[in-house]
């Protein structure tokens, strides 16, 4: 039986990059599909901003005449030149349990980056840390978010038979709320409000949002926080509105904190979600005929029983002040009233530290941990 490697050339090609993703997870549990249009628009040049500073090429295995495999190459020249590197990354990787189809894909995403001048590869990441990135290594028998990238166990011996080594590690949590704002909490919340002029605002909609914050400038606060994390890159101004305007239109904005000082400045910027993971299951990927309604229905349901914390970012010249226990003191009672049982965080650098201390107040299991990959070429 002959495998082929063929580059994705046409939107017919693409549509079955993006399905073969999905239909390979068909009836696992804890996998949630993305959303079809979302996918086909991450490669279009017209639709996705980080294309302004990424090339990239996607292909496709075939083993007679069926698909196999996918692997996206692509190269991001914003974050090289940030961190005055020659990567070439490579995502949007899946395939069956065959050796031969694993690596043969990884050959190809090699040798299109050391024709570009490049001289290790990294992943699994995406055009930016906004993307999905790192391999599931643990908490396969957990639910994946709509935020987080899933992968079956057998994934990890085929990235170590190509030599990838471990470049970094995130860990995940599950929270679990109490049923209140703990004393302390309060107590130290009160204290660094009052010695740093800071105040908890809240906005109703995403048009009182840009009014109150002009010219997307809460997306400068989650910019300057990420700079110092993995594989960072500055956004550009396109990317910044492209991304508010895929992820803060969903949002039940009880779940938005925003946290300014006594010159009115944005200093801090908090925001989550129900999980819908449920939901998008039932889509299947698809928006029509019914997968809008159980995508609306979980947004806007009033009783939540997991909830996705997307992100929290607090200006650098305000970290470590303890800040971030405002975001809390002003969740908790959300949690609360809308009968969240657990949290999940997002992944979190296995060094970032900074960010693994805003959970010291709450009972939690650390369950999943993802890993990023290098190799030199």
């Amino acid at each position: 039986m002959s495998l082929e490697i063929k580059e994705v050339r046409t939107t017919r090609e693409l549509r079955k990059f993006v399905q073969f993703g999905i239909d390979l997870y068909k009836g696992n549990p804890y996998f949630c599909p993305p959303l079809i249009f979302d996918e086909m628009n991450t490669f279009n040049p017209k639709k996705n901003p980080a294309l302004e500073v990424a090339e990239y090429v996607n292909y496709l295995a075939y083993r007679d005449g069926k698909i196999v495999g996918r692997i996206t190459g692509l190269i991001n020249h914003a974050a090289n030149k940030a961190w005055n590197y020659k990567h070439v990354r490579f995502g949007w990787f899946d395939f069956v349990d065959d050796m031969e189809v694993s690596q043969a894909l990884l050959k190809a995403v090699e040798k299109w980056g050391k024709e570009r001048g490049m001289t290790a590869m990294n992943g699994p990441v995406g055009f930016t840390d906004w993307d999905h990135q790192g391999l599931l290594i643990e908490g396969y028998e957990y639910d994946s978010p709509m935020a987080s990238l899933y992968n079956y166990p057998y994934y990890v011996k085929h990235f170590e038979a190509f030599g990838l080594v471990k470049e970094i590690d995130w860990i995940e949590y599950r929270i679990f709320p109490p049923k209140e704002v703990p004393e302390r909490m309060m107590r130290v919340g009160s204290l660094i409000q009052e010695k740093y002029g800071l105040k908890i605002v809240k906005v109703k909609s995403c048009k009182e949002l840009m009014k109150r914050f002009p010219n997307y400038s809460y997306m400068d606060v989650i910019d300057l926080a990420y700079q110092p994390l993995y594989n960072f890159q500055p956004l550009t101004p396109a990317q910044k509105k492209y991304y508010s305007e895929m992820y803060f239109p969903l949002l039940n904005f009880d779940f938005a904190t925003l946290v300014t000082n006594d010159k009115d400045e944005l200093v801090g910027v908090g925001v989550g979600m129900p999980n819908i993971s449920d939901a998008l299951r039932k889509s299947q990927g698809k928006l029509f005929p019914f997968g809008w309604y159980h995508i609306l229905k979980a947004l806007k349901t009033k009783h939540i029983k997991s909830f996705d914390l997307l992100l929290i970012a607090v200006r650098p010249d305000y970290q470590n002040k303890g800040v971030n226990s405002l975001f809390f003191i002003d969740q908790i009672p959300y949690f609360i009233k809308y009968g969240i049982e657990s949290v999940e965080t997002t992944a979190i650098l296995e060094v970032n530290h900074k960010n693994q201390a805003n959970f010291e107040y709450f009972e939690k299991l650390q369950h999943k941990r993802r890993r990023a990959y290098i190799k030199e070429i």
